[in-house]
């Protein structure tokens, strides 16, 4: 049986200034550690960012990125989509090299990975009717999918759900009429955990540490925990079999 192997990261908040700190917290050295470790974990067949790259909204915070990923020298293509704090039109324009993509919709071995949009033009995340029919029908009888997204489509039960998937309900509709999908990743909510939506079998939705800060879930405000920047892992298996890891850094800078 072969293995898909990808990693996911998300919500890298870079500043302008490559001394910017979120929190306190120096966030373009946060994701320079996690690419470093990535291009040592290889070889991984995909690199998925789940958007957020921007704090500050500055097209400097853009070229940052591409050039940690440049310096990267990863050999595996990374995808992209945009998060509520991102500008699709920048992103589209600055982040071009040999390795990021612009692919929505890749096929590796057995698996399809769907990258939707989630953005709106609020904090909240909505999909819209044109996203919500790709997920109903991107369907083959020989293909599993995961699906990609910046924001989280359930509540977690903290301060972020004020700005979580406004459709809620018309996402897991269409989520519902597509039995390939096995998972969800999402960004957003800066913790990696797993989460289950209870009316399809307990589809499982794996949230995506941010290479910034991690989110204290016990703070009715925006608040970090003392924890380093992270990433996920995912194994995909031929039979449709998930196997998941996350990893953090140290605390750092």
């Amino acid at each position: 049986m072969s293995v898909v192997t990808l990693a996911q990261i998300s919500d890298c908040h870079l500043f302008k200034d490559k001394a910017g700190r979120h929190c306190g917290h120096n966030v373009f050295i946060n994701l320079q550690r996690v690419l470093e470790q990535l291009a040592q974990l290889e070889p991984l067949d995909a690199i998925v960012f789940t958007g957020d790259l921007t704090q500050d909204h500055s097209v400097e915070s853009y070229q940052h990125f591409n050039q940690l990923v440049n310096e990267a020298k990863f050999k595996c293509p990374l995808y992209f989509l945009a998060g509520n704090h991102d500008d699709v039109e920048l992103l589209n324009q600055q982040l071009v090299n040999d390795v990021i993509k612009a692919d929505k919709e890749v096929i590796l071995g057995h698996w399809r990975l769907l990258l939707t949009q989630s953005k709106s033009d609020t904090p909240a995340g909505y999909v819209d009717d044109e996203h919500l029919n790709v997920i109903a029908n991107s369907k083959s009888s020989n293909l599993h999918t995961l699906l990609f997204m910046h924001h989280h489509p359930l509540d977690v039960g903290f301060f972020i759900d004020k700005h979580g998937l406004r459709n809620q309900t018309q996402f897991w509709q269409a989520v519902q009429q597509n039995p390939a999908i096995k998972a969800i990743c999402c960004g957003h909510i800066h913790r990696g955990d797993s989460y289950f939506f209870e009316g399809l079998n307990h589809l499982p939705v794996f949230s995506c540490p941010a290479t910034s800060i991690q989110f204290d879930p016990n703070s009715v405000t925006l608040s970090a925990l003392d924890i380093g920047p992270g990433y996920r892992i995912l194994e995909l298996d031929d039979d449709g079999n998930i196997e998941t890891q996350l990893h953090y850094l140290d605390v750092g800078c």
